[in-house]
């Protein structure tokens, strides 16, 4: 059995690899016609498009993976049951369900591998290539309003004008508030560079302090600021909330909370990734009752069309209760899971009768 486990796992891999080979290909053509669109302006070359297109390599690499599996597998099983080679594993004592138990280990360890890649590799090449980009440009991250980003932290409120490509900012206004609502301080200042364990250094600053006395202001060339504002946070200003680390997702959503504010988006997206590594073994379920019908009851063209519609659909579904999740403020748990559970329901029920036929 152990050699006819390395001898399934070998050929879902090749295949896996080939399709994956071929879906990053075809991303990065899509990258390439993109970049080429902003060449020639603000000094945008043909150099800097190619490295923003390497940068975002990984980031592909960790959306295609659960697709590029699921096509690898139908191939895989599919070629095994039209040679006959999978008959001759049935005749030799290996059931279906020690298959799907195979696919799920494969599965699984593949999953952790996507995993350490969503989590440490495509977070900082998607924001590297994002930076850099900007770099090239000479643009700025992020300037949500005309006022530029408000941020709340506790009772104090930030506006900044502009988040520069290395984290430093620009145009700095906080707003302190007493108990009671009402404004207290003010503090404007010119730049603001990180200094790590929650400090920011502010250059030329103004304070301003509203007492029963009158109002008093002081100047500093220099003043160190506490925040739980950080580059984690103002990263999410550079990628997606699906494309952020656990980690990252983790310190947002808490900051969020703390500061009453409204984070089902990146709740989502954070259990999602809690999730992840279950989403591989259940496309290489759904697919095993598609690819292994027989030679008769079909060719293998047609299999492979319908086990991508499964999968597709089980993409549907999520993407689907996902948006709904948003609307209704549906528990993030709940939104992330139901969609795998139904379709992990639907892969047993599968192979079950695979197995009965």
């Amino acid at each position: 059995m152990k050699l006819l486990a390395r001898y399934l796992t070998s050929q879902v891999l090749a295949a896996s690899s080939l399709v994956l080979l071929g879906l990053l290909l075809l991303f990065m053509f899509f990258d390439v016609i993109d970049e080429i669109g902003g060449v020639g302006r603000n000094n945008y070359g043909l150099g800097h498009a190619a490295v923003v297109v390497l940068l975002n390599v990984p980031g592909h690499l960790y959306e295609i993976m659960p697709v590029a599996v699921l096509i690898g597998t139908l191939l895989a099983l599919s070629r095994l049951v039209t040679n006959s080679e999978f008959a001759v594993m049935r005749v030799s004592g290996l059931s279906t369900w020690r298959v799907a138990g195979y696919f799920s280990v494969i599965g699984v360890m593949l999953s952790l591998l996507v995993l350490v890649l969503g989590e440490y590799v495509a977070p900082w090449s998607e924001q590297a290539a994002q930076r850099y980009k900007l770099l090239a440009t000479h643009s700025v991250v992020a300037q949500q309003f005309r006022s530029g980003l408000w941020v709340k932290d506790g009772s104090r409120f930030i506006n900044v004008r502009d988040v520069m490509p290395d984290s430093t900012l620009r145009g700095i206004e906080i707003y302190g508030f007493d108990a009671e609502g009402r404004l207290g301080w003010t503090r404007v200042a010119e730049t603001a560079s990180w200094r790590g364990n929650q400090t920011w250094a502010l250059q030329n600053v103004v304070e301003t302090r509203f007492g029963t006395d009158g109002i008093q202001a002081t100047r500093r060339a220099s003043q160190e600021w506490q925040s739980v504002l950080s580059p984690d946070i103002l990263s999410v200003l550079l990628i997606a909330p699906e494309k952020m680390s656990a980690r990252t997702l983790w310190r947002y959503v808490a900051h969020l909370k703390a500061n009453g504010q409204k984070a089902t988006r990146y709740e989502l997206a954070l259990w999602t990734k809690f999730i992840s590594p279950f989403v591989i073994p259940i496309m290489m379920l759904i697919v095993m009752p598609f690819a292994i019908q027989g030679p008769r009851s079909g060719g293998t063209s047609g299999k492979i069309f319908m086990g991508i519609l499964a999968g597709l659909g089980f993409h549907l579904l999520s993407r689907l209760f996902g948006h709904l999740g948003l609307l209704n403020d549906w528990p993030a748990v709940a939104v992330a899971t139901v969609p795998l559970l139904i379709f992990l329901a639907i892969a047993l029920l599968g192979i079950r009768w695979v197995d009965r036929r």
